[in-house]
């Protein structure tokens, strides 16, 4: 008698709850990707600093501006994160912090970290 496999009717992403492992894996290759496309915006900004006053004030007003403000605790927090998961995976590799418990606790301070450390920034910044 053959047995029946039971599969599911439809798979529906909004409704897969992913380990938190798992998102700090994803959110790490999109802040990867994320800083690879900022990074010539800001070479480009870096330069138009350094080539004389006026392009020092067009940068500096860019930043003062709230729009601005918020960019940039968005790429650090980017960076923070990318950095921190980074850190975590190194640490995987090592065969440190590869059981269940202290993997989720390990991604749990990755996403706590980066967010305190935007935090951090969004008060400097203010």
């Amino acid at each position: 008698m053959k047995t029946m496999l039971i599969r599911p009717k439809f798979l529906n992403l909004t409704k897969i709850h992913f380990p938190v492992a798992a998102v700090v894996s994803i959110v790490h290759r999109i802040s990867g990707v994320l800083l690879s496309v900022s990074l010539p915006v800001l070479i480009y900004l870096f330069g138009l600093t350094i080539r004389d006053e006026h392009g020092y004030t067009i940068v500096v007003g860019l930043i003062d501006s709230i729009p601005g403000k918020l960019t940039l605790v968005f790429l650090l927090w980017n960076l923070a994160h990318h950095f921190l998961a980074g850190i975590r995976f190194l640490l995987i590799d090592l065969d440190i912090g590869i059981s269940k418990t202290t993997a989720a606790r390990g991604a749990w301070l990755v996403h706590f970290g980066a967010a305190g450390l935007a935090l951090l920034a969004l008060g400097l910044l203010l």
